[in-house]
């Protein structure tokens, strides 16, 4: 299946039905009075997340979702039926926005997380509704509201515990091809990666995570040059970076230490708090130099980028360093889980704390 990670939709919940205008006729019962009905209100239109898909492509094929109308009041009292809701099943992870302003309409982070996108309209009302002392042969009525209409713009932004970074060939792929069960296209020329892959890697029975391999990083990606702008997004919401690099690449003329400060400036350039975020440093294809060369390329790289956190030499085609590395990835998710915990269970004491003293106790005092 073709990974799509954007759509634009239009969406269009059902019209209110209209209330009826009607009056009872009966044998034996003249001026029975008024007894029309309202009408029904109109579907809304509803996006959920759904595990079992992983992107938008089918909504690049049906680009307009209408909800159903409310049906108009009838006589004799009876009611118009409400129109059925719309629901418009998505993956999880997607971010809506307001196509023309582009503001965030809101996310759907969990399986079965559901978002109003469009507001059903409002029932008419019918005559019976107005009937009163002074008015005994009402034939006013309100017709239904139109239901909401809005132009989205969906964008699937994939969930991830760990990130991959890097040049094109800076051995992305070939990584997340050895340290999970994913199988992205490995090739020896730039670009051989066209979309984002995920790979889960398991270190035992309760313990894994999901590291995410994107298109190459070049010069220019946060202004649209090469395939990192339209991608860089996948890596927001990871909890950290692995930068790869290489180590030993064939053109001499190609600076390690330049290749990363490019990729840091587009970070910071693209924004979303990217440049933010954690980052461990991992030279790839150690396998094609001798010890003593990468023992002294890897000072010499520390030293010109003056980095302070891990540092990692692996080979991503042998396999030589990775499972070290996967191991440290996976020490360090369970350390972030556990702050991340520990910052809630403080954040909920001080709620707890703060609506205690926003009751404070008073004496109450008897009138004599």
């Amino acid at each position: 299946m073709k990974f799509v990670d954007e759509a634009f939709i239009r969406v269009e919940a059902g019209d209110g039905g209209s209330g009826c205008v009607s009056f009872r006729r009966e044998k034996y019962i003249p001026k029975g009075g008024p007894n029309g009905g309202d009408g029904g209100n109109g579907g809304s239109v509803y996006l959920v997340a759904d595990v079992n898909l992983n992107t938008l492509v089918d909504l690049r094929y049906q680009r307009v979702h209408r909800a159903e109308r409310g049906q108009n009041g009838r006589g004799r009292d009876m009611t118009g039926r409400a129109g059925a809701d719309l629901v418009i099943r998505v993956p999880v992870g997607t971010r809506i926005l307001e196509r023309e302003t582009g503001e965030l309409i809101g996310e759907l982070l969990e399986s079965g997380q559901q978002m109003l996108v469009a507001q059903g309209g409002f029932h008419g009302i019918g005559n019976a509704r107005f009937k009163s002392s002074t008015n005994r042969t009402p034939r006013q009525f309100t017709p239904g509201t139109p239901g909401e209409r809005r132009d989205l713009q969906l964008e699937l932004i994939l969930l991830a515990d760990v990130g991959l970074l890097g040049f094109p060939n800076a051995g992305k792929s070939s990584l997340i091809r050895q340290v999970s069960s994913a199988r992205p296209k490995v090739a020896d020329y730039p670009f051989t990666t066209l979309y984002p892959n995920l790979g889960v890697v398991r270190l035992g029975r309760d313990r894994s995570f999901v590291i995410a391999d994107i298109p190459g990083v070049i010069e220019g990606a946060a202004d649209g040059a090469g395939l990192g702008s339209h991608f860089l997004k996948h890596l927001s919401r990871t909890r950290f970076l692995l930068h790869l690099v290489d180590v030993a690449p064939l053109d001499e003329e190609v600076d390690p230490v330049e290749q990363v400060r490019k990729i840091e400036a587009e970070l910071s350039a693209f924004g979303e708090g990217l440049a933010l975020k954690e980052r461990w440093l991992v030279l790839n294809k150690i396998d094609r130099l001798l010890p003593d060369e990468y023992a002294a390329r890897r000072e010499e790289i520390i030293s010109r980028l003056e980095w302070s956190l891990p540092v990692y030499g692996i080979s991503a085609m042998t396999g030589e360093g990775t499972a070290v590395l996967m191991g440290d990835l996976m020490s360090r998710l369970e350390a972030l889980a556990a702050e991340a915990a520990a910052e809630r269970a403080g954040a909920d004491r001080d709620t707890d704390g703060a609506s205690d003293s926003a009751t404070p106790e008073t004496d109450w005092h008897p009138l004599d």
